[in-house]
């Protein structure tokens, strides 16, 4: 009994989720129910959502402290992240990139967002001055809560949007400027779930960055908040990703 215990922590991957912009862990509740149940173990990382470099830092050091193979799944801005951190990690088989970002070196995920048309997003965000451990003043950018709904989560039911509009977290605007140093997507395989009726992050952006990584591409009918209102297809999505790459 011991053996086999053992045996199957060593090849089930842990499951790394990481949240975007203008979301926080709770976003990914349906798709972790789903994932624990097929029994992979599950780690939602508290992502800053204060700068590229800092953000990836801080998703590196969890992936360094989990033993065994890794799979990492990034929604949005998170995608960024993850490509960053996972880039030359031993242990990550595979990425999932969820209404997300795919960027190459020296391309920022504001860049990427207005690529193309049909980001409705940027004339959406509310700026707030704050202070930072320097002293120095910046942006803290969130989503007006009046047009989260529409803009976020079309088709997230209204009760539950209007509580993820209260309690969303906002995302400093030097971070979705900054640059990506690293692209993981490059020599990890990745999949990609193109979201149609997103308003954040074009479905036209998602293809193109999907297509140039050779990422294997879903297509599904959502809003941007996907790992909210299609938690099935999100870790349905992760499990083929685990599967094709399982040792």
């Amino acid at each position: 009994m011991t053996s086999s215990t053992s045996e199957i922590r060593t090849t089930t991957p842990t499951v790394v989720l990481v949240h975007g912009a203008f979301a926080d862990s709770s976003s990914w509740n349906g798709v972790v129910a789903r994932l624990r149940g097929q029994g992979y173990p599950v780690i939602a990382v508290a992502n800053p959502l204060r700068s590229l470099d800092g953000d990836a830092a801080l998703v590196r050091d969890v992936l360094d402290s989990i033993e065994g193979p890794v799979v990492v799944a990034g929604h949005s801005y998170g995608g960024s992240v993850m490509s960053e951190a996972a880039e030359g990690h031993p242990r990550v088989r595979a990425l999932v990139f969820v209404a997300s970002f795919l960027l190459d070196e020296g391309e920022s995920t504001g860049e990427l967002a207005g690529k193309y048309p049909g980001n409705e997003l940027g004339s959406a965000l509310r700026p707030v001055a704050v202070r930072g451990p320097d002293g120095q003043t910046a942006d803290d950018l969130y989503i007006e809560q009046e047009k989260f709904h529409a803009i976020f989560a079309a088709d997230v039911p209204a009760d539950a949007a209007e509580l993820m509009a209260v309690t969303q977290r906002p995302i400093i605007a030097d971070a979705l400027a900054d640059k990506a140093t690293k692209a993981a997507w490059k020599t990890v395989p990745s999949w990609t779930l193109v979201t149609l009726q997103d308003l954040a992050v074009p479905a036209q952006a998602q293809r193109f960055m999907a297509e140039r990584a050779s990422s294997s591409v879903v297509e599904v009918d959502a809003s941007h908040a996907v790992t909210v209102s299609r938690p099935d297809v999100v870790a349905r999505l992760i499990d083929e990703a685990a599967r094709a790459t399982s040792v």
